[in-house]
This record gives structure tokens, sequence and C-alpha cells, in this order.
């Protein structure tokens, strides 16, 4: 998979999020099973690339929220990955 796609399925989670208005620091597992679930039917994922897949889309929203600049297009220069 090429980083567009990779960053399209990060916003796409990321839409479901901000739609469900979730606590961008939500910890309760219960709660995040829910979007594991989405990522895992959506994208075809197993479990731990599903979990990795919520928990950038998380740092995307959080990162966005804080800067201007946008994360998925300067990733590196906040160490998240996204490139």
């Amino acid at each position: 998979m090429d980083d567009s796609q990779y960053n399209s399925q990060i916003e796409k989670i990321a839409s479901v999020l901000i739609k469900d208005n979730i606590s961008l620091d939500e910890q309760d597992e219960n709660k995040l099973k829910k979007y594991h679930e989405i990522a895992k039917k959506q994208f075809h994922l197993q479990d731990e690339p599903a979990v990795q897949l919520v928990n950038e889309a998380f740092l995307y929203l959080k990162l966005k929220g804080s800067d201007s600049a946008d994360p998925l297009q300067h990733g590196d220069q906040f160490g998240a990955g996204f490139s």
C-alpha cells in the first residue's frame, strides 16, 4: 500500500471519530473497539494494523488541531510516521 492510500485510511477513520465526537484522549478499550472493528472491516486489516491505524487517526486529529500545518503532509517533522 502506498502512502496516499494509508493517509486516506487515516482520514476516513478520523472522520468517523469526529462524527462520533469522541475525546481525542479516549482510553476506554470498549469504546475504541468500535473503531478497530471499522478499520478491520473497511480496510481488511488484522488486529494490530487496525489498532495502529486508529491510533494514528487520533494522532492525526491531535496534530491537526494543534498546528496549521497538515500532519499528513508534514508528519516527518512530528516524528509521526506520516509521509
